[in-house]
């Protein structure tokens, strides 16, 4: 009983017209702002910003101070001589990778790929946020209205039974009638349990997404413009979805562990500087030059090699893939939404033509010419009606947005939310002194060169 009176109280909330309206775009602001989902997935991009930092110092100078202090006992050296009980030396040393034939620079290719895949990803889950949050809104107003529906039930039905007990009263109907209202009521009162049961997981639902529990929800406006044709969201959709960004800079992540491991094989050259002066002032300067050339390791490097290779393959394929399967979501979303264009219509006309027979065989029962059943049986069918425009109405507003995030198109700078977005670049900025990845690595350019290929063939 409890829940039932929260519950009614919340229908109550989202019905009342004076109360201030919160809107779909309310919703996305919040969820935008409060999602930790996409917090959790910034700070993943950031860690891997740095791993370009650390990728590029590794043909950076290394230097580092060095203190030392030894104690010695007995103090005595060598033929009884009396020696100082402490001793000391402090040391400069730089060390410096002067050749490592292009390791660096292809390991320093593939982290910078990799960020940028991650915010395609990151783009991947902004649109994720978004639609749970339309999803989760649209179920809410569904399941409000369902309990407004059943409420309404409710009153008819009783209102029915009132009526039949006062027929049976004079003799017009008989006991069974009444019992039929009445198992009717009873199965009303069960069902209207149920919507209110609905719409507690739908608030609870809302508040997990938005970040908070909904208020006076108001039915969206006209939902935003996509496509005029099926070959047209397809198009859009191979251009801008960020999963095939993402299937991209994988590929090219694989091309420059490809030739990172090459490289790999090749010689490297090192040179380090020590300078040192001790407690006594003596001065010593070294000086190294290190020339290292693999000549056999077991075969441990050609195996990564070879295994670098094969994920190459892997990640090529996976691009294709990737865009036979954006096609085929796009078109998937564009025949939901037809589906649901012609679900919407179907049901208001089933709608009018329910409440035409309701009304009429109610009139009828008045005079005598139908039974407390059909009347019962024409009020179900007209509340069965109106419970699927509503859900038909609903999943037409959810497939508009589906088939924007098919296209790749729900973000928060499409749907110009007004919010401040983030902005995955800026951190960068604070770890390098310019930011290179607005240069693409050579195997970059060339996977560039095969995309629009494709996206002209599309």
């Amino acid at each position: 009983m409890l829940k039932q009176t929260f519950a009614a109280f919340a229908v109550a909330v989202f019905t009342s017209t004076g109360a201030v309206a919160e809107t779909l775009t309310d919703a996305f602001v919040s969820a935008y702002k409060t999602s930790n989902l996409l917090v959790q997935n910034r700070a993943l991009l950031r860690a891997a910003d740095e791993d370009v930092v650390q990728s590029r110092a590794a043909l950076l100078p290394v230097i580092g101070f060095v203190t030392q202090a030894s104690f010695r006992s007995p103090a005595t050296g060598s033929f009884g001589v009396k020696i100082d009980n402490w001793s000391g030396a402090m040391a400069l040393n730089l060390s410096l990778t002067l050749y490592d034939n292009g390791v660096t620079r292809y390991s320093t290719d593939a982290a910078k790929e990799t960020v940028l895949g991650l915010r395609a990803a990151l783009l991947q889950v902004e649109q994720q946020v978004l639609f749970s949050t339309v999803q989760s809104y649209m179920e809410m107003i569904r399941a409000a209205q369902a309990v407004s529906l059943g409420q309404n039930n409710v009153r008819l039905i009783t209102q029915e039974l009132r009526a039949a007990r006062d027929r049976f009263e004079v003799g017009e109907v008989t006991r069974t009638d009444v019992a039929i209202a009445e198992a009717r009521l009873a199965a009303a009162r069960g069902n209207l349990a149920a919507n209110l049961g609905d719409l507690e997981v739908a608030r609870e639902s809302y508040k997990a997404v938005v970040g908070r529990y909904p208020g006076n929800l108001r039915w969206p406006s006209s939902p935003p413009m996509t496509a005029r044709s099926e070959d047209a969201v397809k198009a859009i959709a191979v251009r801008n979805h960020p999963s095939l960004e993402e299937a991209q800079r994988q590929v090219n992540v694989s091309e420059a562990n490809v030739l990172r491991a090459r490289a790999a094989m090749g010689p490297n050259v090192t040179t380090s500087l020590r300078g040192q002066v001790d407690d006594s002032f003596d001065k010593d300067f070294s000086a190294n030059l290190t020339l290292n050339v693999p000549i056999y390791q077991g075969g441990a490097r050609r195996s990564v090699l070879y295994q670098a290779i094969a994920r190459r393959d892997a990640a090529r394929s996976n691009l294709l893939q990737a865009v036979v399967q954006i096609k085929q979501n796009a078109g998937v979303a564009w025949s939901n939404l037809s589906v649901a264009v012609a679900q919407t219509e179907a049901s208001r006309r089933q709608v009018r033509a329910s409440q035409v027979a309701y009304n009429g065989v109610r009139e009828e029962a008045t005079l005598g010419s139908r039974t407390t059943l059909d009347v019962l049986n024409a009020e179900q069918e007209l509340l069965d009606a109106r419970s699927t425009l509503i859900a038909a109405e609903v999943q037409q507003y959810v497939s508009v947005y589906a088939l924007l995030a098919s296209m790749g198109l729900l973000t928060a700078e499409h749907l110009n939310l007004g919010v401040v977005i983030y902005d995955p670049a800026e951190y960068y900025r604070f770890t390098t002194t310019r930011d290179p990845l607005r240069v693409l690595s050579p195997q970059g350019k060339r996977l560039d060169g095969v995309l629009r290929a494709l996206r002209r063939d599309n």
